[in-house]
């Protein structure tokens, strides 16, 4: 099956912890980030996830956002440091490629204000910011 979603990352299951509905599931990227999966209990269930399984998170480029540095006091769970690969800038929205640390990459579609703002091109620092409720899991 093909996807209209760019980020698409091979992970690993490293916890499951179950709620009433929902359940937070933390997946060990195959470049060493961790990052947080917010997902219903019934996919758990569906997907069969535990500690080991191999999946891939999955991520809307318009679902990411970008700062120049990590960030405190805010409730977003991942917080992915890199460096901005490419930027392409249309009429109003730009796509940012990041090579997030550890090999992996990430697309985010952002105003072109913010480019311009954020001062965003090749080379700069930067770090990916998602929800972890924006994270959705496949098995691989």
């Amino acid at each position: 099956m093909s996807l209209s979603i760019r980020n698409q990352i091979p992970g690993t299951v490293t916890a499951v912890a179950p709620g009433e509905v929902m359940a937070t599931v933390k997946v060990r990227l195959d470049g060493g980030q961790e990052l947080t999966a917010a997902i219903t209990l019934e996919a758990v269930r569906d997907l069969g996830l535990a500690e080991g399984s191999a999946v891939r998170a999955m991520v809307k480029s318009t679902e990411v956002a970008l700062a120049t540095g990590r960030l405190a006091g805010v409730s977003i769970r991942n917080q992915l440091p890199g460096t901005v690969s490419e930027v392409a800038t249309g009429g109003a929205m730009a796509t940012v490629k990041v090579d997030v640390d550890g090999g992996q990459h990430l697309t985010a579609a952002i105003t072109k204000d913010a480019v311009t703002e954020l001062g965003l091109t090749a080379g700069s620092p930067v770090v990916a910011l998602v929800k972890a409720t924006e994270v959705a899991l496949a098995t691989a």
